[in-house]
């Protein structure tokens, strides 16, 4: 991969849902990183050129700081504390719209999402497409 590529982050902690990214974004040739690491995610985000960040909101192995947070709280600070609060962020949750967490876009301050799961590879991709090229 090209060292000015513009990847995009893949924050997910569950192995299957890594494994669809892996073959879709290796078969339309999206340049990607995962990680579940708080810690690597801030490097990664300090080092790299990151276009787009998938992020999952139900994370459950993800620290910060020592401290457990998800996809919410680590959309938020990502937007708040990095020069990369430029990046979009699309939320992938299985959560509902018109569920008790209507307002989680307004939380983490992410720009779009996604409910789980995804059964419509085009509808995902053009999302994908729209957000990287904000």
């Amino acid at each position: 991969m090209n060292e000015n590529e513009k990847y995009i982050l893949i924050i997910e902690d569950d192995y299957f849902t890594n494994e669809f990214y892996r073959v879709l974004f290796r078969k339309v040739k999206y340049p990607f990183i995962q990680s579940e690491n708080g810690e690597d995610i801030l490097n990664i985000l300090s080092q790299k050129e990151i276009s787009l960040i998938i992020l999952d909101i139900n994370l459950k192995n993800t620290l910060l700081d020592k401290k457990k947070i998800d996809g919410l709280e680590l959309s938020k600070y990502i937007k708040e504390n990095f020069n990369s609060s430029s990046i979009p962020i699309l939320l992938v949750t299985a959560y509902r719209k018109n569920s008790n967490e209507d307002n989680f876009l307004e939380k983490s301050l992410a720009d779009d999402y996604i409910t789980k799961p995804i059964t419509d590879l085009n509808v995902f991709l053009e999302k994908v497409k729209m957000l990287k090229l904000k």
